[in-house]
C-alpha cells in the first residue's frame, strides 16, 4: 500500500472494489483519466500493487491498492478505514464476484456452502461496502454507488441460481427515501 498522507483530489475518491485484469482494472483506469484519486480493493494484494503503479505511471494519477477479502465483515471494515484516510469517497463500484462454473447447474445440484460463499460476497460484502461510504455520501449530499455484475446477478436465469442476487434494488430504494 502506498503513502496514505498523500491528499486526495478535489474531486474525491473513486474506490474501485473487486480490481483483477479485465473490468475492474479499465474502471479504476477510466477514474483515474477523469482525475480522482483511486482507490483498488482486492485480495490479491501483489497483482493489486503492480496495477496502482501501472495506472499511477500511465495516467498520472494517484492510485492505491488496498487488500480486502468481501466474504468477510472486519476485512471490509479495514481496509475502508485506509480508503477513508485518503479523503472523502464520491464514487464507489462494487465488482465482485465469487467465483461459479459457467457451465449452467440444477438447482438442486448446488452446494451450501458455494451458495452462501456466493451470498457473502455478492450481497453481504456489497452491502458492508455500501455501508461504509453511505454516511459521509449522505452528509455531503452526493456520491455514486455503482454495481457490476451479469444479467442473471439481476433477473432469475435458470442455471445460475447462485448469481441472482436484488441488492442494487434494495439500495436504490434508499436512495429514493433519502
Amino acid at each position: 500500500m502506498r503513502n496514505m498522507a498523500s491528499s486526495a483530489s478535489p474531486k474525491g475518491i473513486a474506490a474501485i472494489v473487486g480490481v483483477g485484469a479485465k473490468l475492474g482494472r479499465s474502471i479504476a483506469r477510466k477514474f483515474a483519466h477523469e482525475g480522482y484519486t483511486v482507490a483498488i480493493l482486492a485480495r490479491d494484494l501483489g497483482r493489486l500493487s503492480r496495477f496502482a503503479d501501472e495506472i499511477a505511471r500511465e495516467e498520472k494519477a494517484q492510485v492505491f491498492a488496498i487488500r480486502i477479502d468481501c466474504s468477510e465483515s472486519r476485512s471490509i471494515k479495514d481496509a475502508f478505514e485506509g480508503v477513508l484516510s485518503l479523503g472523502f469517497v464520491e464514487v464507489l463500484v462494487y465488482n465482485v464476484y465469487h467465483p461459479i462454473s459457467w457451465i449452467p447447474n440444477n438447482f438442486s445440484d448446488i452446494r451450501l456452502d458455494h451458495f452462501e460463499k456466493s451470498i457473502a460476497v455478492s450481497a453481504v460484502g456489497a452491502f458492508h461496502c455500501a455501508q461504509q461510504v453511505l454516511p459521509g455520501m449522505v452528509d455531503r449530499g452526493r456520491g455514486t454507488i455503482m454495481f457490476t455484475g451479469c444479467s442473471a446477478s439481476l433477473y432469475g436465469i435458470a442455471g445460475f441460481s447462485d448469481l441472482c442476487m436484488s441488492l442494487i434494488q434494495l439500495l436504490a430504494s434508499f436512495f429514493q427515501r433519502h
